[in-house]
């Protein structure tokens, strides 16, 4: 209905009629939706921060590592060469081959040998080292490149996120106060019926064990609690903060990304879901649910809203149905 309705809009008339309360009501929703879609892809970004940090604070260990072994490896080196001049080198080596002591020549070439010989084995674990160093060095500037690009994207994301929500408070604000204080009572009649019907569909739940019964279980207690950007308990949730804290209590451990969600556990069919599996929506991925059965799902939808069952098709809003997965 309100993709129907938003096309009335669109293709209306510009000398028309201003916009009713139901076209500006839809509009700050789809707002609302797109604005947590945004704060989804900062949660990805931020997930990827944070993995990319550890990997590269590991990579600059084992650099340091490799660069003491360099150091040490070139004070090896030095004292050979050391070693090499006192003892006089070649120039010693042709003053005993003209020697008048043959003994005396064979047991210094001896020593002299086992000098070049130790030198050139110093001087190929000395190369190999470098080159792992430098290839280390490479590695570490690679991934100080995407850190700095993750890092973008969860400033972007972010920065989007809060202008979706700007757009839906400057629309509101052009409203009559009168006005603006009758889409606020709607809403919270429309919340409030969402929660009895929720709240009555939570009490129909049996029958379900295991991960899957006790995360969905956990969810359902949560319904009524307020959604709000990047929060995940204990009474307010965005949608991939609900899914990863409900899993937490079933024992799986999953990062706080609907995207980041969507690689772990089992892939399943989108036609033969289960209660306790998780859904997700939009390319790229902008949200997640966990299953309840009948076509709905436990989430935290959007700002303004709270945890709520809700139904959903191919799409939830704007956004497709894409994949499930089970844990």
């Amino acid at each position: 209905m309100a993709s129907a309705l938003s096309a009335v809009i669109l293709s209306s008339n510009p000398a028309q009629a201003a916009p009713s309360l139901v076209d500006i009501q839809i509009r700050v929703s789809q707002l609302q939706m797109e604005a947590s879609n945004a704060a989804e892809g900062a949660q990805a970004a931020k997930v990827q921060l944070a993995s990319l940090t550890r990997t590269l604070s590991g990579i600059k260990q084992e650099a340091a590592a490799q660069g003491q072994n360099v150091a040490q490896l070139r004070r090896s080196l030095g004292a050979i060469a050391v070693e090499q001049y006192k003892s006089g080198g070649l120039n010693q080596s042709l003053e005993l081959l003209f020697s008048s002591d043959p003994t005396l020549y064979l047991s210094a070439a001896g020593s002299l040998d086992a000098l070049t010989r130790r030198k050139a084995l110093q001087l190929r674990k000395f190369a190999a080292a470098q080159q792992r160093l430098n290839a280390t060095t490479f590695t570490v500037n690679d991934k100080l490149k995407l850190v700095r690009a993750a890092q973008a994207r969860l400033t972007a994301q972010t920065a989007q996120a809060q202008a979706k929500l700007k757009q839906a408070q400057k629309l509101l604000a052009s409203l009559k106060k009168s006005d603006r204080e009758r889409l606020a009572r709607l809403a919270l009649l429309r919340e409030n019926a969402d929660q009895a019907s929720s709240l009555a569909l939570a009490k129909k739940v049996n029958g379900i064990s295991g991960r899957a019964g006790t995360a969905l279980k956990y969810a359902l207690k949560q319904i009524g609690d307020l959604y709000v950007f990047g929060a995940a308990g204990n009474t307010y949730w965005d949608c991939s903060g609900l899914t990863m804290r409900a899993y937490q209590i079933a024992g799986v451990s999953l990062p706080h990304s609907a995207a980041a969600q969507a690689n772990y556990g089992k892939r399943v069919a989108l036609n033969a879901l289960k209660p306790g599996d998780l859904v997700f929506f939009g390319r790229p991925i902008g949200h997640v649910g966990i299953y309840f059965g009948g076509g709905r799902m436990v989430d935290a939808p959007h700002s303004g809203a709270r945890v709520k069952v809700q139904a959903f098709g191919s799409y939830f809003g704007r956004l497709r149905l894409v994949a499930a997965r089970r844990f």
